[in-house]
């Protein structure tokens, strides 16, 4: 043997490791730790100076093949019975990454014997001790069928067996016995292994673009590009990929592009593993910055270094899945269809459909009728039976993809099949993925390219920005099926009232293509859309609404989640923004759809509530008129009267309730529903029941509400807020009224941390038991403002953002409180810090609105001094706003 080398480095020096073996056999354990130590060291160092990424994958298998033989010789050279040694999976294909499992298969004629045990327990011994991640098998011919024969999985792996060591010919009869010609024929094992990757697709939400990306398992990823080799060599026995161009089946370039995309991947993964130290096959947001630094990227004006580096990433696996569509897509037409004639309908006289597959009808379709790139699509949407693009047809669409350019773009008959395909009743949403897909919808909206593939570094958005759009135009076309009516009953009710969808569906497509530019990305989206709009034939009014909307879309949010909106002001105003009805309705579906697709974990009861009650605040203000806004006095006096009228059902007068209410200010009717404030008096007027006097419900809206009702003191809210954190609950509202005669009516709605509402009796039994118990303990058993504030751990996705904290005050005209706004990094405890903070300075908290946005905390407070004054001085405002930074900061 000889030695194994890598650019210009000794990998594994064949004849020093034989000498040292031969000197001190009893030293074979010792020696193979020194030597794969020493190995994996001089790997990195070539890899590190430029060694070429497959001869580095390939290195690793060689030298571990050298010393595995040896090792094997030690225990088998005088074995009673025939065995060989064989490498499986990726270690029969020589690719061995720096932390990749190593799999064996020990190959023996007959069952083991008692002597033949103890030398393979032995043997495999020495190898785990000598740290080498093992994975083995050990199975007699017989068993290799039978095992074969019943699990894709095996006959996998022993396709790509290479025999080490050991006996050939029982090797090379194993071969035989597994075969295509044997078991799993190429159309079962094709049939198999499509069924195998569209449930791992399934597992990744069939989508490539996750944020923290599994770089072999998701789609688009190294296994999509396994797959192809694995039915190239079922069906055509080839060994390397290479050998498909000679066989006509995919081109020289795709030949190429697959290489280079191979070889990207690969090189990710070995940086991922000698960064790691470990099999880690996931980019997660902790080795993403680093890996950004290592392949070169530096931060830009308005993209940053990881933001480059993962986009590059997407791009490549989007190539590969493209790629893995077309060659599967193949491979089906030349094992599935084989010696089936074709079956053809013809659909005009540019298209045809095969087997179910739509194709050109000839190999000049695209350069004689360039506008046939967008006509494909709206075909597939008005013939749904159409299964798919053929094969021959995507690779037609990818090499002609070029004549989408500025002459094409300004033809009438490009424009009005683009109108048509976003306006049909079927099939938007997948034909517009396809585009995506093959990259005609970048390439006719080259603002869409800039944001194909690009993340955002946050914890909010999960996808892609593009995968993200097309989650948005997903979630709008499916409010126009009814048969989804029930997911959201007033969304979908709104949908089927607009006079054109249309317009929603081009403001989800443009919301977000600005991201990246630099400046305000709704405002540039904005002026892209509008002008596209009416490029588009969309008349100045309808452009002007998508503009529009997309100038707005982050609006509805904002208010819902970030202001007080049972205030009357807040709904006037936001109001006057909408200015119709009608704007009201697109924005509303645009914000929900656009919620909904940024994180499957940011849409939840409580926002669906919030988004809604704001919803029917703002259209009951626009049906009275802008001319005639809500008094505060008339909303406190209805709401009261309203509550009057629910009590009095209950048998309570008014003269009980007179006196209750008698030291309640008129915030409290304004802020608290009727509903909300029945069933606070029920709780004030039972006289069993001493103070603090704690209940909690699931309401009517299906959230969880908690009231408390104690004498006002200092550290109360601290209190509460710790205990709720303790409890594993999130604060999504408090609002907290000081009556009078100095008593605390508090009222919180809490969710669950996976944005559930606590709904189960006895977690609702759980939140009054322990809040009581922490309430009724004395102020020096208490020590309310420092009780564990950090009860529970940040999450590792957490611990790879930093959030510069940002404190502003504003002072709310016409009312006597100071709005405190507050963006920190989110962790557990950070509520009862801010408490803290509130009980050093003495400030009273009157109401409070808590949100998050991924990483980011963005908490609203009301608040007053001791005296139940605004801040007003600045001196005040500055010592409150550095002992917060203090606090939050550490």
């Amino acid at each position: 043997m000889s030695n194994v080398e890598l650019n210009g480095i000794t990998i594994f020096e064949d004849n020093a490791f034989q000498q040292k073996l031969t000197a001190e056999p009893e030293q074979l354990l010792s020696l193979l730790k020194q030597t794969i130590q020493s190995s994996q060291v001089a790997i990195q160092q070539a890899f590190d100076n430029g060694a070429d990424t497959q001869e580095t994958v390939s290195a690793r298998a060689q030298y571990i093949d050298r010393i595995l033989t040896y090792a094997f010789n030690q225990y088998f050279s005088r074995c009673e019975q025939t065995i060989a040694m064989i490498a499986v999976g990726g270690y029969g294909r020589r690719e061995l990454h720096p932390a990749s499992d190593i799999d064996l298969m020990l190959l023996l004629e007959e069952p083991e014997t008692n002597d033949t045990r103890e030398k393979l327990e032995q043997f495999l011994l020495l190898l785990w001790d000598s740290k080498l991640d093992i994975g083995h098998s050990v199975r007699t011919l017989d068993e290799c069928v039978s095992e074969a024969r019943k699990d894709i999985t095996v006959v996998t792996n022993l396709m790509e067996s290479r025999i080490l060591t050991g006996d050939l010919t029982l090797f090379t009869r194993m071969v035989e016995a597994t075969a295509a010609d044997k078991i799993w024929n190429s159309k079962d094992f094709f049939e198999a292994k499509l069924e195998e990757q569209t449930l791992r697709h399934r597992k990744f939400g069939d989508t490539a673009y996750n944020l923290e990306p599994n770089i072999k398992e998701n789609p688009g990823g190294l296994r999509d590009l396994q797959m192809i080799g694995w039915v190239a060599k079922r069906h055509f026995g080839t060994r390397i990929l290479s050998e498909l161009v000679s066989h006509n089946f995919i081109s020289q370039s795709e030949y190429e592009t697959l290489g280079e995309c191979r070889t990207y991947l690969w090189k990710i993964r070995i940086h991922l593993h000698h960064l790691t130290g470990k099999h880690e096959d996931r980019l997660l947001f902790d080795y993403q910055k680093q890996l950004a630094h290592t392949f070169g990227y530096e931060d830009g004006e308005n993209n940053l270094a990881i933001e480059q580096f993962m986009q590059k990433y997407y791009r490549t696996v989007m190539e590969l899945e493209r790629l893995n569509e077309l060659l599967l897509q193949l491979f089906r037409q030349e094992i599935l269809y084989v010696g089936i004639s074709e079956q053809a309908t013809t659909i005009n006289r540019r298209f045809h459909v095969i087997n179910g597959y739509i194709a050109a009808r000839h190999e000049n379709i695209f350069t004689e009728h360039p506008s046939s790139l967008m006509e494909i699509f709206l075909i597939m949407e008005l013939h749904p039976e159409i299964r798919g693009v053929h094969a021959q047809t995507i690779r037609l669409i990818r090499e002609n993809k070029h004549l989408i350019d500025d002459r094409f773009r300004a033809s009438q008959t490009s424009k009005q099949l683009f109108i048509n395909i976003m306006t049909q009743p079927r099939g938007v949403t997948h034909e517009l993925r396809r585009m995506n897909r093959y990259g005609i919808l970048a390439a006719y909206i080259p603002a869409f390219d800039r944001i194909v593939g690009r993340m955002q570094y946050d914890l909010f958005h999960t996808y892609t920005v593009d995968q993200h759009t097309l989650f948005v135009v997903r979630n709008m076309r499916r409010l126009s099926v009814p048969g989804f009516a029930h997911e959201h009953p007033l969304a979908s009710g709104i949908f089927h009232h607009l006079k054109k969808p249309e317009l929603l569906y081009l403001a989800g497509l443009f919301h977000d293509i600005a991201k990246g530019r630099g400046g305000n990305h709704a405002e540039l989206g904005a002026v892209d859309a509008e002008e596209f709009s009416l490029n588009h034939g969309r008349s100045e009014k309808d452009s002007r609404l998508v503009g529009w909307l997309i100038k707005k879309h982050l609006l509805m949010s904002m208010v819902a989640q970030r202001k007080d909106i049972s205030d009357p002001e807040v709904i006037y105003n936001f109001a006057k923004e909408m200015g119709t009805l009608a704007r009201l309705d697109y924005l509303y579906l645009l914000t929900m759809c656009d919620i909904r697709a940024t994180n499957p974990k940011q849409w939840n009861s409580w926002k669906d509530n919030l988004l809604s009650e704001l919803y029917h605040k703002t259209a009951a203000a626009l049906k009275a008129g802008l001319d005639n806004p809500l008094q505060r006095d008339i909303v406190s006096h209805e709401t009261r009267t309203s509550a009057s009228r629910m009590l009095a059902k209950l048998g309570i007068v008014s003269e009980v309730l007179n006196e209750l209410w008698a030291n309640f200010s008129d915030d409290y009717f304004i802020y608290h529903t009727a509903d909300e404030i029945s069933w606070h008096s029920l709780i004030l007027l039972d006289k069993e029941q001493a103070l603090p006097k704690i209940k909690a419900r699931i309401n009517h809206r299906s959230e969880a509400e908690i009231f408390i009702y104690d004498e006002e003191k200092t550290g109360l809210f601290a209190t509460i807020v710790t205990t709720l954190e303790q409890l594993g609950l999130n604060i999504a509202d408090a609002k907290i009224n000081v009556t009078e005669n100095h008593y605390a009516l508090n009222s919180f709605k809490v969710l669950e941390e996976n944005g559930s509402s606590p709904n189960e009796s006895y977690r609702i039994d759980e939140i009054v038991e322990k809040l009581s118990s922490r309430l009724s303990l004395t102020d020096s058993q208490a020590s309310p403002g420092r009780i564990n504030q950090h009860s529970r751990h940040r999450s590792r996705a957490q611990k790879s953002f930093a959030v510069k904290t940002r404190i502003r005050f504003e002072q709310l005209v016409g009312k006597d409180v100071t709005l405190l706004n507050i963006v920190a990094i989110d962790r557990p405890g950070l509520l009862a810090s801010i408490a803290q903070a509130f009980i050093d300075h003495d400030i009273h908290i009157h109401h409070a609105k808590i949100s998050t946005a991924g990483e980011k905390a963005l908490d609203s407070f009301h608040i007053t001094d001791k005296d139940s004054n605004p801040l007003l001085d600045d001196e005040s405002m500055e010592n409150l706003k550095n002992t917060l930074l203090k606090h939050l900061n550490q």
